[in-house]
């Protein structure tokens, strides 16, 4: 009698992978770009370099796949937040996003900001661009801005300041004494730049 082979390799090779990506995302957290190292991520996860290669071709694809991991992951629970606060008005709904955004920042310290770096390679940037972009999908669907150029500079300026000022507050140390006049200078610097809340 013949036995069905059971597919645990896959299985296995998926959990690996899994494995890899959350070394990477916590390696991620605590260096930028330049001062990851794929070694680094190979002991975080428990295998070789050369098993990283394996799923991951280059230490771009490994950081930009990290970089993506980290944005979904922040995606859901500022739509979990603002699910939460949906009869809130705008301000009060990008305020929740705020707090999210700084919770998991002061946990993990992450280096997963935005703006693209200047040496970023390509696939690093991309992946930059479409956590910016999908920050942009749902700040136009909270504001509803209008189709001008000042509404599109409002957010994507928005978005610049956020990585800035999340940034410093990040290489202070994350002083929770900051944290709210940082929110109240992120909330100002959007009102000011749109003129008002729309909504």
């Amino acid at each position: 009698m013949t036995v069905p082979e059971v597919p645990r390799a896959r299985l296995a090779g998926a959990e690996r992978r899994e494995a890899i990506l959350a070394a990477a995302a916590e390696v991620l957290a605590r260096r930028p770009y330049p001062e990851m190292s794929v070694a680094a991520v190979a002991e975080a996860a428990g295998v070789s370099e050369a098993l990283v290669f394996k799923h991951f071709a280059t230490k771009p694809a490994l950081y930009a796949a990290a970089l993506g991991r980290v944005a979904a992951g922040l995606a859901v629970r500022r739509d979990a937040a603002d699910a939460a606060a949906h009869h809130a008005g705008a301000r009060d709904r990008v305020r929740g996003a705020l707090v999210v955004l700084l919770d998991a920042l002061a946990a993990d310290g992450g280096h997963a900001g935005f703006s693209p770096h200047p040496d970023d390679p390509p696939l690093v940037a991309a992946a930059r661009r479409d956590a910016r972009a999908e920050w942009l999908v749902w700040l136009g669907g909270v504001l509803l801005p209008n189709d001008d150029a000042r509404d599109g500079y409002a957010l994507v300026g928005f978005l610049g300041f956020l990585d800035a000022a999340c940034a410093q507050w990040r290489d202070e140390g994350c002083p929770e004494n900051h944290r709210w006049p940082l929110v109240d200078a992120a909330l100002g610097a959007l009102e000011g730049a749109l003129g008002d809340w729309r909504r």
